[in-house]
């Protein structure tokens, strides 16, 4: 049986005042394309510049992913914060433990 990833993540911007919640099976490259639509009106977290990882889950079913996304994204942000923090308490940008690629020095 195949091994499925998905992913329920929640990406800030730089000075971590916005976040935007999303669901993907690749998070190397949808934060790769996140970074590079940084500053284009075009996407909500382009817009505003949320390219920096800090929060995530994996899940072996899409429907499973797809609700957890839809349940976090109807959150009040403080309890959005809450859930950051559980995992990751200062905040840290988590791109490189994901991904491997070096674009934030």
């Amino acid at each position: 049986m195949r091994d499925h990833n998905y992913f329920v993540y929640i990406t800030t911007n730089p000075a971590r005042s916005v976040i935007y919640v999303g669901m993907t099976n690749d998070l190397p490259t949808r934060l790769l394309q996140h970074y590079e639509n940084r500053g284009k009106s075009k996407t909500w977290a382009g817009k505003y510049y949320c390219y920096n990882l800090v929060w995530f889950e994996r899940h072996q079913y899409v429907t499973n992913a797809i609700d957890r996304e839809h349940e976090i994204k109807k959150w009040r942000r403080e309890k959005k914060n809450n859930l950051i923090e559980d995992m990751n308490p200062n905040w840290k940008f988590l791109n490189k433990e994901v991904g491997a690629w070096d674009y934030l020095e």
